[in-house]
């Protein structure tokens, strides 16, 4: 993939919710290919640091190109393992950190990877490559029960129980191996509405399921408040409803406890002259939130 191609989502939301200081320690926790990463170094002095941490080693080598800046250090690790991270570079507080959550556009258009419905390859959806658990064992081994519990938890899908049944019916003649034949079949049991495949919502449920998304994101919000100075920011960017909540009740009980000042009372969502040039941003919510 061509990752200069690659438009990071609400640069200038970001960077004003953020509000970098020029000499600040910040961590891009999705470095990804490096989209807001850049924003921030415009914005920090020869004393400023930039932390990039990704799960995924293709978007680490990215990085490493893009950004070419001794201000920098990236470092593959997930989110749970931030502090462990800083830890090792001696580093004990930071200015700021972004979450922006979901599929790149590096694993997406990567069909090797797993991710896209249009792949031929085998179900995998792994941003980790060494993890454990793939799409495969999800659409082959859960149960019908569990297949539907992570379709309508993960991807709000309205028809999660048939589409549970009809996967757990196809498996017993033929394991269900790529992403093709997955999205085909999802395809042939509910009907299109509109531009989104109808494949979007359990596709989206499986690879939250496989990377632990949730749970990730969970641990990685009470690390980075932990390591925040007081002044200092957490912006996510969320892009699932399910995802969206955590963030939300996360910022509301810090808040209650009075640690964190919310920045955003509703989400700040993209323009409408974004999501026209970059329609992967439609579903984009940013939430802030600042260490009291």
């Amino acid at each position: 993939m061509d990752y200069k191609i690659h438009i990071p989502v609400m640069v200038k939301e970001v960077m004003e919710l953020l509000n970098p200081v020029s000499h600040g320690t910040y961590v891009d926790a999705t470095v990804g290919c490096a989209g807001h990463s850049l924003e921030i170094l415009k914005r920090l002095d020869h004393q400023g640091r930039l932390i990039g941490i990704d799960r995924d080693e293709s978007a680490i080598e990215i990085s490493k190109e893009v950004l070419n800046d001794s201000r920098v250090i990236l470092k593959k690790a997930k989110f749970s393992q931030l502090k462990e991270v800083l830890k090792e570079l001696n580093i004990d507080s930071i200015d700021g950190i972004i979450f922006d959550l979901g599929v790149s556009m590096l694993q997406l258009k990567d069909f090797s990877r797993g991710f896209s419905f249009y792949s031929n390859e085998n179900l995998d959806m792994r941003m980790d490559q060494t993890g454990a658990l793939t799409a495969w064992d999800v659409v082959n081994k859960y149960s019908e029960k569990e297949l539907e519990r992570i379709f309508k938890e993960y991807g709000d899908e309205p028809f999660a129980r048939r589409i549970a049944r009809q996967i757990v019916r196809q498996r017993v003649k033929k394991t269900i191996d790529t992403c093709k034949e997955l999205a085909d079949l999802i395809e042939r049991v509910i009907p299109r509405h509109g531009r989104l495949h109808p494949a979007t919502q359990v596709f989206q449920a499986i690879r939250i399921e496989v990377n632990k998304e949730i749970d990730e994101l969970i641990e990685g919000l009470s690390q980075a408040l932990e390591l925040l100075k007081s002044g200092g920011r957490i912006c996510v960017i969320s892009y699932h409803s399910g995802e969206d909540r955590v963030v939300k009740n996360f910022f509301r009980e810090k808040q209650q406890n009075g640690i964190v000042r919310v920045l955003t009372k509703k989400p700040i969502l993209p323009s409408l002259e974004e999501v026209s040039q970059n329609p992967s941003s439609r579903s984009a919510r940013l939430r802030g939130g600042e260490k009291v």
